[in-house]
Order: structure tokens, then C-alpha cells, then sequence
């Protein structure tokens, strides 16, 4: 096998078993049912939490999807950064590091935003429906839509729909 057809088995390999388990993690956010979803969101401080259980519900299975079938991925990519990143923040940061720390460290988000941002700077390959359709946008482009348009996204809804609640006078944050 050559370098161009390990490089697209490659690929096809990451974004198919990265995309497809972020879409199953999006799935389980809706499988026990939603509401129970917006109401953990709601208990950390996102505004119209049923809205945001979906939106990263349907991020997760959208971008997953796309992903793993390599169409339209820089923008794919952007929407694992943004919803990543989001989770970062809101739910995983003050756990430290690591994942397996109680809470739940933002190393774990922190790598799928690293393994996104690679597959939007890599593109999909030529075993994908964007070189079937002929999107081939340059890897410079492609990067800079999933990792900063990820970013972009990202501070948005946190600018527009996080209200963390304060940290009590006094209390270490």
C-alpha cells in the first residue's frame, strides 16, 4: 500500500470511529430523554437549557455524522471544536486535568478538539463525500474554520447563554 492509500485508509479510519462516537454520545444525550439533558445544562448555568440539550445534541450526531462520511468537514470539525470547548468551560475545567478526577477533568474534551482541529487541517482524504463532490478547500483555510470558527462559536454561546452562578464572598473559585 502507498503513502496516499494508507494516508486515506488513515482517515477514513479516524473519522469514521471518531465521527460515529461522537454522534453515539450525542445520541445518549436525547436516548433517556431530553429533559433530562436541559436539566443538568440548567443546573450549571446555561440559559434556555432545553435549547442548549438540543443544540449539542444535534451538534454532536450532525458534526459526528458528517465527519465520518468526510462532507463538509473543516465546518464539521468547527462544530466538535465549539461544543468541546463549551463543555470545557462550563462542566469540566474546575475538575483539573484529568478525566478520571471526580467531576470529570478536560483532557478528554481537550483531545476530541485536538483530534477535530487535525481532521479539519488534514482534510477528510480522497475516501470522502467532500472529494466526491470536489470541496477542497486548502489545509490553511480548512484548519483555520475548524479551530478558530470552533473558538468563535464557542465564545458566543457562552457570551449569550452561560450564567454561572457566583462563587461565594470568601470561597476559593
Amino acid at each position: 500500500m502507498g503513502y496516499v492509500q494508507s494516508a486515506n485508509l488513515s482517515l477514513l479510519l479516524l473519522r469514521v470511529v471518531f465521527g460515529t462516537f461522537l454522534a453515539a454520545h450525542g445520541v445518549n444525550k436525547v436516548k433517556g430523554g431530553i429533559r433530562g439533558t436541559a436539566g443538568w445544562f440548567g443546573s450549571i448555568g446555561m440559559k434556555w437549557p432545553l435549547a442548549q440539550a438540543v443544540l449539542a445534541a444535534t451538534t454532536e450526531i450532525g458534526a459526528g455524522l458528517l465527519l465520518a462520511v468526510g462532507l463538509l468537514t473543516p465546518l464539521a470539525a468547527a462544530g466538535v471544536v465549539g461544543v468541546m470547548v463549551v463543555a470545557i468551560v462550563v462542566a469540566h475545567r474546575k475538575a483539573g486535568f484529568f478525566v478520571f478526577r471526580p467531576g470529570q477533568g478536560w483532557e478528554y474534551c481537550a483531545s476530541i478538539v485536538a483530534v477535530a482541529v487535525a481532521i479539519g487541517i488534514a482534510g477528510p482524504g480522497e475516501w470522502s463525500l467532500d472529494h466526491v463532490i470536489g470541496w477542497h478547500p486548502s489545509a490553511t483555510l480548512s484548519g483555520l474554520v475548524a479551530g478558530v470558527g470552533g473558538l468563535l462559536a464557542a465564545a458566543l454561546q457562552l457570551a449569550v447563554c452561560w450564567r454561572p452562578a457566583p462563587t461565594p464572598q470568601g470561597a476559593a473559585s
